[in-house]
């Protein structure tokens, strides 16, 4: 199977391809550049340059695998206007994970790597992920890790939350946060009498990780479409000569 995926949801452009993933021998090439902006200028040249480094075309892409956020609301439209385009024009499957599913599953495993199964063999952990929002919100979710390096399992969805609810979330004795608030959540959780640890306050989701996920996820049967936790932060613009309303 070949995979092309992609990630603009925050303050980096990624992409990566995985050319016979699932078979004897995979190959993959992949792309990150951290920028707050120009992410819809950088995306479709990048997906040339990997594409050429992997030797495939669009037309040799079975899947395409998009984060829809939560993140930014500018980020997250680029990425789901290009896979639909893209697999429209190519034929290819769509799968979509969130971007804390992706932030989780990198996690996961860097955690898994740092403290292996020489302590308790594939023991179960659990791991919040833990994305400043600003204006004292912040998006979150929850997830299961083994220590046999092989991710995290979502239990539960994504979820726009005070810092308190943050720290609340996870039912494990000692719970793992990380991400940009992970430090804060895991601070408040220690003052809520929880054993918590804070990781990868600089985690961001990046197209190699999706392209692992993606080989888990089942194509969607329904057009992708954003997932967004709040509201734009955009006003309408009022007092023009053509008014916006907000949609």
């Amino acid at each position: 199977m070949n995979v092309l995926a992609f990630d603009t949801s925050f303050a980096a452009c990624s992409v990566a391809v995985g050319r016979g993933l699932g078979g004897d021998a995979p190959e993959s090439e992949s792309r990150f550049e951290p920028m707050q902006m120009g992410h819809a200028e950088r995306l479709v040249p990048m997906i040339g340059e990997v594409l050429s480094a992997s030797r495939l075309t669009l037309s040799d892409i079975d899947v395409v695998a998009v984060t829809v956020g939560p993140g930014s609301f500018t980020g997250t439209r680029i990425s789901v206007a290009t896979a639909r385009a893209l697999a429209l024009a190519s034929k290819a499957r769509i799968v979509a994970a969130s971007t804390l599913a992706v932030m989780g599953d990198k996690a996961a495993r860097a955690l898994s790597a740092e403290r292996g199964t020489a302590q308790n063999e594939c023991r179960a952990s659990d791991l919040v992920v833990v994305v400043d929002a600003r204006r004292g919100e912040f998006y979150a979710q929850r997830f299961s890790y083994r220590t046999d390096g092989k991710g995290a399992d979502a239990q539960g969805e994504p979820i726009v939350a005070d810092l308190d609810q943050a720290a609340r979330l996870g039912g494990m004795p000692k719970v793992d946060f990380c991400g940009s608030g992970a430090e804060a959540a895991a601070t408040c959780a220690a003052e809520l009498g929880r054993e918590a640890a804070w990781h990868f306050p600089d985690l961001l989701p990046d197209a190699a990780d999706l392209m692992r996920v993606a080989v888990r996820l089942e194509p969607l049967s329904t057009p992708v479409k954003p997932l967004y936790l709040r509201p734009a932060d955009a006003k309408p613009q009022v007092g023009k000569s053509i008014e916006r309303v907000a949609i």
